[in-house]
């Protein structure tokens, strides 16, 4: 079996958790268990935690989404942010395989046939190295036995999303992605973060656009509206 040999930095750097800065692993088990896990009951459509199970909650209610599920592993708290800042913007790609642990943990396998992400913007991942999505996808394609196939393309760079209202990122994101060809099985779709949901939502509506008959969402964290 092939394995990704560490970045050289991190021969000569010593490992410190990312949250806290303190032991020998990248995320210690203090900063492990102290992560704030989804749990049931949740929305049934797009997973917000709920008092008790509903088919759709104030989250999703009197929206069209074009996903069947969505799901994530943790609520994008402040250590989370830290997490997933390091793994993305400082490109602390041995993250890849603590991310996805925390993921199938939480998150119950779908009943899909292969996987796919949303693909990284190709001036951002130029500059930090790696594709968060991607790398989940990877993982989580080999602790599911799922083929992960790159299914979707994007047709323009993305603006910033931060700082934009549910309806302005919905506008920024719709039609920035594409499908070449037509897809016939159920796919799951990887992300890092669902914050409102309009980057899954556009790439689930260009998926189900080419044939999918259903798409599953999971991301490793979730941030919620209070």
């Amino acid at each position: 079996m092939w394995v990704r040999a560490p970045p050289l930095l991190d021969l000569f750097v010593p490992v410190r958790c990312v949250s806290c800065a303190t032991g020998e692993s990248l995320l210690c088990d203090g900063c492990r268990d102290s992560l704030d896990r989804i749990r049931a009951p949740l929305c049934t459509r797009c997973g917000a935690p709920t008092a008790w199970p509903v088919a759709r909650c104030h989250e999703c209610a009197g929206r069209r989404v074009a996903f069947r599920t969505a799901r994530a592993a943790v609520h994008y708290d402040a250590v989370v942010r830290r997490l997933v800042a390091g793994w993305k913007e400082r490109g602390l790609r041995r993250l890849d395989e603590v991310v996805a642990d925390v993921v199938v943990a939480v998150v119950a396998r779908p009943d899909a046939h292969v996987i796919t992400y949303i693909p990284a913007d190709r001036d951002r991942s130029l500059w930090r190295g790696t594709n968060g999505a991607e790398a989940l996808a990877q993982a989580l394609g080999a602790r599911w036995d799922l083929p992960v196939v790159p299914l979707l393309r994007r047709t323009r760079r993305i603006g910033r999303q931060r700082g934009r209202s549910g309806s302005e990122r919905r506008a920024n994101v719709r039609g920035a992605f594409r499908v070449d060809g037509s897809v016939r099985h159920p796919v799951v779709l990887v992300d890092d973060v669902f914050t409102t949901g309009s980057t899954v939502g556009a790439a689930a509506t260009e998926l189900r656009r080419a044939g999918a008959p259903t798409v599953d969402v999971v991301t490793f964290a979730r941030a919620f509206r209070r």
